[in-house]
């Protein structure tokens, strides 16, 4: 029996301009030999709703997937689904990623998403549209979770797979429909940056981290020859001359890392991951040194704050500690490996006056890194909850009144909209006083040490801003910087690499 066709769309993101989209690529592999599949880049078409449309009219495309993450993304999701449900009400509508699985309540009761896959759809997804197929019984399905007669059903949890028995991603098939080259950007890191996946998964549970419900501290990566080799056919096809590692940890294992970089160091090849600084310190010189002769140019941290009580709230686990954070900061720096730390500030306290004092704390304490290591480039988010069950954090944000949205039109309304950018979440314990400190220290931070990211910045740019921005930084005014909101923005286009990527 011939199988009814599937489209995998990747709706339009701010910061995605040059990133593959790997989640629908992982998709499209997990269906090959069993279902035709098409692509659809929301960040490649000019109108993806002419693409899509001229796919549905065919009637040979019975299934719409679809990756959603809050804000541009969502937006987009939610306006297609939607359509495809009034316009084509036989298509079967899948929705995936983080953002569906945490808030699958409000997805599937919007009337038009029929089922959600909960974490990795390797097995899922196939399984799935085989069992639709065949009338088959879905329960024995794991990571799936859909309304049945009313009630939500969620089925267990697969364990994470093998990532090496996995099979290739069909770049060529992504080529032949965009073209590689729109997806290898000029960035800090290179001519040509690709956006790799090299692991799924986290160890720790932070109970701010959106992938914390969804991994439950689980994670499998492939291995390090496995990555080279993945690399290599990226460089030796496409041209791809750095790469960003977009795994929520890319530095679990050490072995794995150093076997890495001995692979990775004669193709001379820039490289950025993610990790945690408690992991990281434990690395050897050697290790770290190796790592900056094999490319490793930047690493993103979440410091988060200087506070060690607000850390054991956040659940960091591990050792962090404020002390370990600072002197990480400085022993990059002898390795020449720049340290990209990011910082929640806004996080609810039993008083007003708490939260006010926290926030105080961590712009010095910011500050005091950058004194230490003036290289570190400071990342500033304002806390948004995500709904991690039993953290002490998340039970206080319940305390306070906050509720997420019943339902998806609300998840796009102007106050949810941006919500999850984490810059101004309208949280209950926040008063707008706050959040106007909080994003003006950002504003003069970054004209006081622009970041190294945004490469269209001359020298000279830098050191206007640097001196406007200096009577300001060295004495705490932080209000009203219109002055330099205006240069940012008009005269410079500031890249903020926490929005729009490098």
């Amino acid at each position: 029996m011939k199988h009814s066709n599937v489209i995998l769309f990747n709706p339009r993101s701010a910061n995605a301009k040059y990133r593959i989209p790997n989640t629908i690529l992982q998709l499209g592999a997990a269906l090959e030999g069993h279902f035709d599949y098409v692509f659809v880049d929301g960040n490649r078409e000019a109108d993806p709703w002419q693409t899509i449309k001229h796919y549905l009219e065919s009637g040979e495309f019975k299934y719409f997937a679809c990756t959603a993450m809050p804000a541009l993304q969502l937006k987009q999701a939610i306006s297609y689904s939607e359509r495809i449900r009034r316009e084509y009400p036989e298509v079967v509508i899948i929705w995936g990623g983080y953002f569906a699985t945490n808030q699958h309540a409000a997805v599937l009761n919007s009337g038009y998403v029929d089922f959600v896959v909960a974490g990795p759809g390797d097995n899922a997804f196939p399984a799935l549209l085989n069992a639709l197929e065949n009338d088959a019984p879905l329960d024995s399905i794991m990571n799936l979770i859909f309304n049945r007669d009313g009630q939500i059903i969620k089925t267990p949890k697969e364990p994470l797979l093998d990532q090496d028995q996995l099979p290739p991603l069909p770049y060529e098939k992504l080529h032949a429909a965009y073209s590689m080259d729109g997806y290898l950007g000029k960035t800090y890191l290179g001519q040509r940056t690709v956006a790799y996946h090299s692991s799924f998964g986290c160890p720790f549970t932070c109970s701010f981290c959106a992938v914390v419900p969804i991994y439950n501290a689980r994670w499998r990566g492939k291995s390090a020859e496995n990555i080279y080799k993945d690399i290599q056919f990226l460089k030796n096809h496409y041209g791809a001359d750095a790469i960003e590692f977009h795994d929520n940890n890319f530095f679990v294992s050490e072995k794995r890392v150093v076997e890495f970089s001995r692979l990775i160091k004669p193709e001379q090849m820039s490289w950025w991951g993610e990790a945690r600084i408690d992991t990281m310190h434990k690395y050897s010189d050697e290790s770290l040194a190796l790592m900056r002769e094999a490319g490793c140019k930047m690493i993103f941290f979440g410091a988060e704050t200087g506070n060690d009580a607000v850390l054991k709230q956040m659940n960091k686990g591990g050792t962090q500690s404020g002390e370990q954070i600072k002197a990480f900061a400085a022993r990059l720096a002898k390795f020449d490996i720049v340290p990209e730390y990011s910082f929640v500030l806004g996080i609810p306290g039993e008083t007003p006056e708490a939260v006010a004092k926290q926030i105080d704390y961590d712009i010095a304490f910011i500050k005091e890194i950058k004194e230490i290591n003036p290289a570190t480039e400071i990342i500033i988010y304002v806390y948004s909850p995500v709904p991690t069950e039993g953290s002490e954090l998340y039970e206080s944000v319940r305390k306070s009144g906050f509720e997420f949205p019943e339902t998806l039109a609300d998840w796009i309304n102007p106050r949810w909209e941006h919500f999850d950018l984490r810059k101004n979440p309208m949280t209950p314990w926040l008063t707008p006083a706050m959040v106007d400190k909080i994003l003006n220290f950002e504003t003069v931070l970054n004209a006081y040490y622009p970041t190294a990211s945004d490469i269209k910045l001359t020298a000279l740019q830098r050191k206007v801003m640097r001196r406007l921005s200096a009577l300001r930084y060295r004495n705490n005014w932080f209000q009203l910087p219109y002055e330099l909101r205006f240069l940012q923005s008009r005269w410079l286009r500031y890249r903020q690499p926490e929005i729009e990527g490098f």
